[in-house]
């Protein structure tokens, strides 16, 4: 039974805990601990429950899809694939306008594919790309932004971690989620390409084209513009190294999603199979065991605090059952008389808010248990609803001024040594675009569902 004390208690512990820095999976243990024992009374029925959701939990295979896509994507990383990709994309476009910032683009479209996690993305392609952007004579607040703006593609784009998390707290289809990100992302690569390509056209100096710096081999934040030969660029990298790259990542790509799709894999027999395919490529590409060693190592760390946060979310998600917490959010939007959209509204509002302070993941353990009814209630379609919610919660990490992907940005700016300083302002001026393009995604996602169902419903019926 509904009390509106244990409601209160359950929601101001949890926003006390996490905003005092506490780790959010201690945060959601506690809370929950809190709240079953003022809606019990009893310590038995605490641990009781506690023991059986992480059993639960532990024993369901689903969640070892996670760290073997992680896997997957450090190997990749680790192969210089991403490397050679990046340079085959600028090879390609060398007579469009801001080929680089392109590339980049594209770059990351194609990592989505095998690492689905947006900071990845991020911090691989400021190592990558910006050094290149910068010797190009780049406006450096427009290299950053494309690269930060483009990492967000890594949650839209299929295999994506937030999918994978958003399909394990709704009990969704991860397959018909993966199906659902495929349009919605392509549309926003060709958002975020558009964009490039007139900003490069009616700004030349953006790119370092324009005729003053062109001959003062300057570009306008003072930066030498050398080199400016698209033909010179990256020929220590041979073609060879380029068609294996390429062609493992197509036979990856193919595996993974073709074979969750045709429905000869789960998602977990996928995210195996990929994770082998990627080490089969970096071993071909050279990568040795210390390498590989570093490789599981990282993914590890990395996997094992997120495995224990969906843990505690799901004791978390059984709390607020308990103590009628969904449900009085639910007659609170009811009783206020909103129509959808103004829910959804106020949905994305929070994300972005949140998104200034904590990571994406821990975003959706916070809110999905509690959103995800409310937006069945009023009849919004479930892979709508969950699209809107991955890209508004990556919406969230560019948003100034505490945007995590941003910092993530930051921290991975190689040093070259001229004495350069980036700041955050700049980047965060440079994904301003990228982000009002991710909201008008949004609002065309929400107006025209069919963008995310026509693909699954033509798969799966």
């Amino acid at each position: 039974m509904f009390s509106a004390d244990v409601a209160a208690v359950v929601l101001i512990l949890l926003l006390v805990l996490v905003f005092s820095g506490i780790h959010v999976a201690v945060a959601l243990g506690i809370t929950s601990a809190v709240g079953i024992y003022m809606v019990t009374g009893r310590e038995s029925v605490v641990l009781a429950l506690i023991q059986n959701t992480f059993y639960d939990a532990i024993r369901d295979y689903i969640f070892a899809v996670i760290p073997l896509f992680m896997l997957m994507g450090e190997f990749i990383g680790r192969s210089g694939a991403t490397s050679d990709l990046y340079v085959s994309l600028q090879r390609s476009f060398r007579r469009i306008p801001g080929r680089l910032a392109l590339a980049t683009l594209f770059g990351n479209a194609v990592f989505s594919f095998v690492t689905g996690v947006s900071i990845a993305s991020a911090a691989t392609f400021t190592r990558i790309a910006y050094p290149e952007m910068k010797r190009h004579g780049y406006n450096r607040s427009f290299a950053l932004g494309s690269i930060a703006g483009s990492g967000c593609l890594g949650m839209l784009i299929p295999p994506s971690v937030l999918m994978i998390v958003w399909g394990i707290l709704t009990e969704q289809s991860i397959g018909k989620l993966f199906l659902a990100g495929v349009l919605p992302g392509l549309i926003l690569v060709s958002f975020f390409a558009v964009y490039i390509l007139v900003a490069a056209i009616l700004r030349p100096q953006l790119v370092g084209n324009s005729a003053d710096t062109l001959k003062a081999g300057m570009n306008e934040d003072g930066i030498s513009a050398v080199n400016l030969n698209p033909d010179e660029v990256d020929k220590e990298i041979s073609s060879a190294s380029i068609w294996t790259s390429g062609l493992g990542l197509l036979a990856l790509i193919v595996t993974v999603l073709g074979g969750i799709w045709a429905g000869l894999f789960t998602p977990t027999e996928a995210a195996g199979m990929g994770a082998l395919i990627a080490l089969l490529l970096g071993i071909i590409k050279g990568m040795r065991w210390p390498d590989i060693y570093a490789g599981i190592l990282a993914v590890g760390r990395t996997a094992a605090p997120l495995l224990i946060l969906l843990i505690a979310a799901q004791l978390y998600s059984r709390t607020l059952t308990m103590t009628g917490v969904v449900s009085a959010i639910q007659g609170f939007f009811s009783d206020a008389g909103l129509d959808p959209w103004q829910v959804i509204f106020v949905m994305v509002i929070v994300w972005f808010i949140l998104g200034m302070i904590i990571d994406s993941v821990s975003i959706m353990l916070l809110t999905v248990p509690i959103f995800a009814p409310i937006a069945a209630t009023i009849g919004i379609d479930p892979l709508t609803y969950a699209l809107i919610g991955i890209l508004a919660i990556e919406a969230g990490i560019l948003t100034p001024p505490f945007g995590l992907l941003v910092y993530t940005v930051k921290a991975s700016i190689p040093d070259t040594g001229d004495g350069e300083y980036v700041t955050l302002m700049d980047i965060f001026k440079g994904s301003t675009p990228y982000w009002i393009l991710m909201l008008a995604l949004i609002i065309c996602m929400y107006a025209y569902p069919g963008i995310v169902t026509y693909l699954p419903k033509l798969v799966f019926g």
